[in-house]
């Protein structure tokens, strides 16, 4: 498939994809936590075309940490793939600052995606140790789309969902990323470029999941905005 047939101007994410992303998450089993941090993976294209949402996301990856310090806090590991074959996942942080800087050293080439190596990694950092959850943030797909959800539904097995944020609207990559996460028992959404507080809700959402569950989403559903307040509308009595 062609990256170029990804680069279609996208419509923006309504509130109805936004309400969808977050009642798969609702339905998504949650993490057990055990008082320990939650483990989150943040994987990226790094493609060159990724350059502005790769600054964007420098800005807001921050709020991924800042509600889950008091639920036994957060751990995140970058991951991306560019350039001819590059595929690289920095250590486990603990902290925002240390997790921008990992970002800020990162710097878009051309290439091809690896979505494989990104799936293939998160199984082998499952085996090692408990990952409560994959997002992944990227707009094109090149792969053979079978081999790629054959390791997905490795990844299932081994219990970690896979949020899958699709920025523009190319048919080919809503499918590819759709089955991902319906093999994951995770997610999918697309959004907005142009929002970056919409991405910005979306990922903190997903890492209180990953940090308490049901439970810490409805804590922090009284002082956050509407992605968290729609999934517990999702969730209904068992919030």
């Amino acid at each position: 498939m062609s990256k170029d047939s990804s680069k279609v101007p996208a419509p923006k994410a309504g509130k109805g994809d936004v309400a969808a992303f977050l009642e798969r998450l609702a339905a998504t089993p949650a993490p057990h936590s055990g008082g320990r941090a939650g483990r989150l993976i943040f994987a990226m294209d790094a493609t060159a075309s990724r350059q502005p949402s790769w600054d964007r996301a420098c800005h807001i990856q921050s709020q991924m940490f800042v509600e889950t310090a008091k639920l036994g806090g957060l751990e995140i590991q970058l991951a991306f793939y560019r350039g001819f074959g590059e595929f690289r996942a920095a250590p486990w942080h603990r902290s925002a600052d240390a997790l921008l800087a990992e970002m800020r050293r990162v710097a878009c080439i051309g290439g091809l995606t690896q979505l494989a190596k990104v799936l293939r990694h998160a199984c082998n950092e499952a085996k090692k140790g408990k990952v409560d959850a994959l997002v992944f943030v990227g707009d094109a797909f090149e792969e053979d789309i079978d081999r790629v959800c054959h390791i997905a539904g490795q990844l299932g097995v081994l219990g970690v969902p896979c949020f899958m944020f699709q920025e523009r609207s190319a048919e080919a990559v809503t499918f590819a990323f759709k089955e991902i996460a319906r093999l994951t028992r995770g997610a999918f959404c697309r959004f907005d470029a142009s929002s970056p507080q919409q991405l910005r809700d979306l990922l903190a959402a997903v890492a209180v999941f990953a940090s308490g569950g049901r439970k810490a989403l409805s804590d922090y559903s009284r002082k956050a905005g509407q992605p968290a307040r729609l999934l517990l509308e999702q969730l209904g009595a068992k919030a």
